[in-house]
């Protein structure tokens, strides 16, 4: 089975998983970014760890706005057209016209609220909570200003994206209706947008801000499986529940600060057999979400390799 059947075989309810498919992802330096250096970097990650799909990271984020002080200075944000994506699409034409043929191109997209934080500092915040009328302003410009970068995408033949949202975590918003009146409704516009338009689409609870208590706010996300933390509140779930929760396929299993960073191959070994016994219906074993730059490359290869190898009974 190739990369490509082997992952879209976990969206199949009436084909039996042989084989545990596994990924990781990390952020490259500087000097891989652009250009063909950054496909090069890409691919060689890619096949040197044996992950089952191309993972595209995306390194053209928002720039800060200092005029951006108040709720009402969301009028100024600007609308980003197509020439702003230039440098990330290129990556995106490159990797698809070297690698679609033996695995799916995968495009990491950064929610409305991620990147008016990274415009603001995350002041979007504290604008929501004190006028979410003219905080809402920013977050319209920024989804149009997305739906071009996705839409392009789309149009340069990715099979799907790694949707990372923010916002619902326990101590962002006191009042939930503020991230279902004012951060919601723009991740689903662009979600339905490539719910409509790709295969694989990875519906990604992103932690790295903060944890959550509850993810009932997410169960109606678009996305054909589903990546986040086991940790939730005090407790812990597991794959198993995340995936009966969400009536999808699971992705993750291991802390991404945790034994895949740190541990010995055999503690690796030993942590990615354990969440592959544990694993739900279908499932694609990865991290909770990026691991670290200057991770050991031979340690996510080494949690692939055991995720390849495990026996499913």
């Amino acid at each position: 089975m190739n990369k490509r059947d082997l992952v879209l075989n976990l969206l199949d309810k009436d084909k039996k998983q042989e084989v545990i498919p596994a990924a990781f992802f990390l952020h490259f330096d500087d000097i891989y970014h652009r250009g063909q250096a950054a496909v090069e970097k890409h691919l060689e990650f890619f096949r040197y760890t044996d992950m089952d799909f191309v993972k595209i990271q995306y390194e053209n984020g928002f720039p800060p706005r200092p005029d951006i002080q108040t709720p009402a200075d969301w009028e100024k944000m600007p609308l980003y057209k197509k020439e702003f994506y230039e440098d990330q699409l290129n990556v995106v034409s490159g990797l698809v016209k070297r690698a679609r043929k033996e695995a799916l191109i995968i495009m990491t997209l950064y929610s409305p609220f991620m990147c008016a934080g990274h415009t603001s500092d995350f002041q979007i915040i504290k604008h929501i909570q004190e006028n979410p009328a003219r905080a809402k302003k920013g977050m319209e410009i920024i989804t149009e200003s997305l739906m071009i970068f996705v839409k392009e995408c789309i149009k340069r033949g990715v099979d799907g994206f790694y949707h990372s949202t923010q916002g619902g975590e326990s101590r962002t918003f006191e009042d939930i209706s503020l991230f279902n009146d004012c951060v919601k409704p723009f991740d689903l516009t662009l979600m339905e947008e490539i719910n409509t338009s790709c295969d694989f689409n990875i519906l990604h609870i992103c932690d790295y801000r903060d944890g959550y208590d509850d993810l009932t706010p997410f169960l109606d996300y678009p996305g054909h499986i589903v990546n986040c933390s086991l940790e939730l509140g005090t407790g812990k779930l597991t794959a198993r529940e995340v995936s009966q929760m969400f009536g999808r396929p699971f992705m993750g299993g291991l802390d991404r600060l945790g034994t895949i960073v740190s541990g010995s191959r055999d503690a690796i070994k030993k942590a990615a057999r354990t969440q592959c016994r544990q694993k739900s219906a279908k499932f694609l074993l990865a991290a909770d979400c990026t691991v670290p730059a200057d991770t050991d490359w031979d340690n996510l290869k080494t949690a692939i390799a055991a995720a390849h190898d495990f026996e499913i009974g």
